[in-house]
């Protein structure tokens, strides 16, 4: 018997082909299918409006790289304490940066490890908004622009750190296991 993903039980609904099809890519591009797509299985509509936006943030176009999306991805959920997001977008910073020290630092403190200017400005500020989001004013934006981010970057680093937010407290409030998989990724 496998270990339950939450603590809530949510009996899987029957998916359709599509997110059939789609659970299968996850399976053969990752060898697995996360555990935050398989709870929300309970309600498919539900589980179509996260990886809607999941998709979106994290993989549509954007001045952020990948690797800064899911180092905010890191940082917000570190704040956080958020346990599934730190092991899965862990094991995403190791991948995308090479680096198996960066994804652990990240997750501890961002400011011990060797970033540059531009990386410790998009941190600090996704810091911010989670920790003081009704602080954030017209000097922490600037400071963002001082680093090289447009407008349009400053929109998708707010997003992007809202979004963990949402998530963290989600996967916290039902104890959302990650995948084992995860813990030993590009180390």
């Amino acid at each position: 018997m496998s270990e339950p993903i939450t603590a809530l039980d949510l009996p899987a609904q029957e998916l359709s082909e599509a997110t059939r099809k789609y659970f299968a890519i996850c399976e053969e591009k990752l060898g697995m299918v996360p555990n935050v797509l398989q709870a929300y299985t309970f309600d498919e509509e539900k589980l179509r409006a996260f990886t809607g936006m999941y998709n979106d943030l994290m993989l549509g176009d954007s001045g952020l790289s990948k690797l800064e999306r899911e180092m905010i991805a890191v940082v917000v959920s570190s704040v956080n304490k958020c346990y599934y997001c730190l092991t899965a977008h862990g094991a995403a910073v190791r991948q995308l940066s090479g680096d198996p020290l960066l994804g652990e630092q990240l997750v501890m403190n961002f400011r011990s490890a060797a970033l540059d200017d531009r990386q410790r400005a998009m941190l600090e500020f996704a810091e911010k908004v989670t920790e003081q989001p009704a602080k954030l004013d017209e000097a922490d934006r600037q400071r963002l622009r001082d680093v090289g981010f447009g407008d349009r970057d400053i929109w998708d680093i707010s997003a992007t750190a809202a979004f963990f937010n949402m998530t963290n407290r989600v996967s916290s409030a039902i104890d959302m296991r990650p995948n084992t998989e995860y813990a030993s990724q590009y180390r």
